[in-house]
């Protein structure tokens, strides 16, 4: 059986092109991904996605998204892409399942945030942990914050948490940035920032009352741990894209999908949408308007014969 498209992602972007090559009676055949909706299934609140006054559970979010594609025919199945051949057509998508075949694919495999490897973070993400400063700083209102990093995302989001928090320590393991001059210049000319160099964090407490209390910090010259209270953190290090199996067969810079306009990727019949390619918003809302386009791009795609 060739379908006219499959979407390989269950996320925002994967979902909203779900719904909509649904609508247009392209019976889309979702594979939801190692992570079924994305970093919204890792999230609490979300309260920046427009049509939720009081807010939205993640999990909820794209469940509901997810249903609403269901409704107009859209096939979910909890399989994730394990290798794709697009040199031929239909293009060929194998998982540890089985082998699909497409018209058109659409890849809104996502990126995966960089962690610290930590247990109690694993088991805190979302209950005081974070990656994401634009999309729960609100929740830190006169609280103080922990942003893990040295890059510029780190200092971006030490000094957009500035906003919200009473007080935000910045932790970096060496004695200097590899962030830019002038995004460090602004963090250290803001009073509300503190520096700590030379530091990581060993541990993130308290993961038995499922919320952040505290952070155990080591020094990395000496070996010294102090701990030190505080309401949250946020890991700051860095995004991966889910694009390894794309490696070689479509153009990626620093592995994010290069986009040849609108949604289109190097191959023909190929389109891209979310985080996977996106390294600068990565919203929940803008990833749902990637999706739409892919959609749109992929059905006329099939009108004009592809």
């Amino acid at each position: 059986m060739v379908r006219n498209v499959i979407i390989l992602g269950s996320g925002c972007a994967g979902s909203t092109a779900a719904i909509y090559t649904a609508r247009a009676n392209l019976n889309p055949l979702v594979l939801e991904g190692r992570e079924p909706g994305g970093q919204l299934g890792l999230t609490t609140e979300v309260e920046n996605f427009p049509g939720f006054v009081d807010g939205i559970q993640g999990p909820e979010l794209v469940d509901i998204m997810k249903r609403q594609a269901q409704r107009f025919g859209a096939e979910y199945i909890s399989e994730a892409a394990a290798e794709v051949d697009l040199q031929s057509r239909p293009f060929t998508v194998k998982t540890d399942e089985g082998t699909y075949r497409a018209r058109t694919l659409i890849i809104a495999t996502g990126a995966s945030a960089r962690m610290l490897g930590l247990e109690s973070e694993r088991k805190l993400l979302g209950r005081g942990v974070s990656t994401c400063a634009t999309c729960d700083g609100a929740f830190f209102r006169n609280k103080e914050v922990m942003v893990v990093g040295g890059g510029d995302t780190a200092v971006e989001e030490a000094v957009f948490l500035t906003r919200f928090a009473s007080k935000v320590f910045l932790v970096h393991r060496r004695d200097q940035f590899r962030a830019s001059k002038i995004m460090v210049d602004r963090a250290m000319k803001n009073p509300k920032i503190e520096f700590l160099w030379n530091s990581v964090i060993a541990d993130i407490l308290d993961a038995e009352k499922s919320e952040v209390s505290a952070v155990r910090l080591k020094n990395t010259r000496d070996g010294k741990e102090e701990t030190r209270r505080i309401d949250g953190v946020f890991v700051a290090i860095g995004h991966v894209p889910n694009t390894k199996i794309f490696e070689g067969k479509l153009d990626l810079e620093k592995g994010y999908i290069v986009l040849h306009g609108g949604s289109r990727t190097s191959v023909e019949g190929v389109f891209a949408a979310g985080d996977v390619h996106d390294f600068v918003y990565r919203q929940a809302v803008t990833a749902a308007g990637c999706g739409c386009r892919a959609a749109i791009d992929a059905e006329r795609f099939l009108e004009a014969g592809g």
